[in-house]
């Protein structure tokens, strides 16, 4: 079986970031993705909007550099969440699991590209970019994953996580 799903789209709000016990990331927020139709020669456009996850440190990257807005590519998997509302009611949606992520803000309001972040080394990809000095403490069990180069590379990290890192 296979369960991947892809998606571009703007943030409808700033990344929530919260702390495990064991001090992994957790950040949420949702996308809305957008696609145009003509039915009946009338032109019209369908708005989904997905809840989404990230963890471990690209939970981290996306609290600092992502706001409500912010255009980015996503790739993840297919999330099935049910719980008990407090008047005892069922409920249920479905969400993303973000494994793989690339901003694509254009730099300077519109200038082309992509916005330059730092990649997951830690070198800066701007001179007056400055480490941030709060680094929380990372589970014992946590292994940083490895970064992917894109042929023709940008500054843009890809962030990979592994399915073991994620606590459910």
């Amino acid at each position: 079986m296979y369960n991947k799903v892809i998606l571009v789209g703007n943030l409808t709000r700033d990344i929530e970031l919260k702390y495990s016990q064991g001090g992994m990331g957790i950040a949420t927020s949702s996308i809305a993705t957008s696609r145009k139709f003509t039915s009946n020669g009338e032109k019209k456009e369908e708005v989904c909007f997905i809840d989404i996850t990230f963890f471990a440190r690209s939970a981290e990257i996306a609290n600092q550099y992502l706001r409500k807005g912010s255009k980015i590519l996503v790739e993840g998997r297919l999330n099935f969440d049910q719980w008990v509302d407090q008047n005892g009611q069922k409920r249920s949606k479905h969400s993303v699991v973000v494994e793989t992520m690339q901003m694509l803000d254009s730099k300077g309001g519109g200038q082309g590209g992509a916005d330059e972040y730092p990649s997951q080394q830690g070198q800066p990809a701007q001179q007056d970019y400055q480490q941030p000095s709060y680094q929380p403490q990372k589970p014992q069990s946590y292994q940083k994953p490895s970064g992917q180069q894109m042929p023709n590379s940008s500054s843009i990290p890809v962030i990979d996580i592994d399915e073991d890192e994620i606590p459910f």
